[in-house]
């Protein structure tokens, strides 16, 4: 494996998955690891799960320079920074971090793409009561991947 992307956010989830991935990086020595972080436009109602494109992308842009989207740009350098540094800290040399807006398997798989990495790996809390009505992240992620999916299910 030469290349390797590893989705995280501030879950707890993610801090289990990615002592993992880690351990796993360290055993395979891929030549770069991509740490991607999908901003979420968080709020109260399932309904952002079902934004389509055309109102993901308005959203977009009236969020654009905002102190909203600063706040959102500010946690996502924060949780990348961290991560970064424990996979620094593990030995791999060559880390990438990238930022992405929009619906998290989405993002996630157009950034595999677009750095042609050889592998994706993330997380999987498997008991939130949504997935039952859109499916979970991992899951649209496995579904849809071309590249093989490394899914670390944590309590």
């Amino acid at each position: 494996m030469k290349k390797i992307l590893i989705a995280v956010d501030d879950t707890k989830g993610t801090k289990n998955m990615f002592n993992l991935c880690s351990n796993m990086c360290n055993c395979m020595r891929p030549e770069a690891v991509i740490l991607c972080y999908v901003e979420k436009f968080e709020g109260r109602s399932l309904m952002d799960e079902m934004l389509g494109d055309a109102e993901l992308s308005t959203l977009k842009d009236v969020l654009s320079g905002t102190e909203y989207k600063e706040a959102l740009d500010q946690k996502a350098q924060k949780i990348l920074d961290y991560y970064k540094n424990l996979l620094s800290k593990s030995g791999t040399s060559t880390i990438k971090t990238v930022i992405k807006e929009g619906h998290p398997a989405d993002e996630i798989l157009k950034t595999a793409e677009e750095e042609k990495v050889d592998m994706i790996m993330l997380g999987s809390r498997g008991n939130r009561v949504s997935h039952i009505f859109m499916g979970s992240v991992s899951r649209e992620v496995v579904n849809r991947s071309d590249i093989p999916v490394f899914v670390a299910k944590t309590k």
